[in-house]
């Protein structure tokens, strides 16, 4: 009898322990609109993986979830195109960092505005909605400071038929 109430103290502790873990690191959300088509739809379900950038910062590229620099207690999703220091521009419907072409085999549709150039500050972010017309973002409200990003989305799950890792790119101005 003891040891059996001691193992499902202990089974129940771990079961805890990994519910923690897994609270502090990853996190549910809803694609709300139409921002990031045509990768992302709204109603579809994500996992956010929040300890993606307990190591390491945000990439060009990454798709990330954060706290809407309008209104905290709204969650965005858009993709980084700049990152601190890096000058950004946008002219002729195509984006230009630190002078150069960015390629954007993701996007829906080339801008149809133009962004004169600025320098993304230290610890701030520009990122962009893959349906640039239609996506309230950094070419509206300015920069992300890094501190509302929540994490990198991971994982689109539902709904079912839509099963697939979230729609991240390598950094296309990386070297190879």
């Amino acid at each position: 009898m003891r040891f059996a109430l001691r193992e499902i103290l202990i089974t129940l502790l771990l079961a805890l322990l990994i519910f923690l873990v897994a609270q502090a690191a990853l996190q549910s959300c809803v694609v709300v609109g139409s921002s990031m088509e045509p990768n992302l739809y709204g109603g579809q379900r994500l996992l956010v993986s929040k300890a993606a950038y307990w190591f390491g910062s945000p990439r060009r590229g990454d798709v990330i979830v954060f706290h809407s620099p309008e209104n905290l207690e709204h969650d965005l999703i858009k993709r980084v195109i700049a990152l601190p220091g890096e000058t950004v521009e946008i002219r002729e419907g195509k984006v230009y960092i630190d002078g150069r072409y960015l390629p954007e085999d993701y996007v829906l549709e080339q801008p149809g505005y133009t962004l004169p150039s600025q320098v993304v500050p230290a610890d701030c972010y520009f990122v962009l909605g893959d349906n640039r017309n239609h996506s309230s973002d950094s070419h509206v409200w300015g920069m992300l400071p890094g501190e509302y990003i929540i994490g990198k989305a991971w994982l689109c799950y539902w709904p079912l038929s839509q099963w697939h890792l979230a729609p991240n790119v390598p950094d296309p101005l990386a070297a190879p």
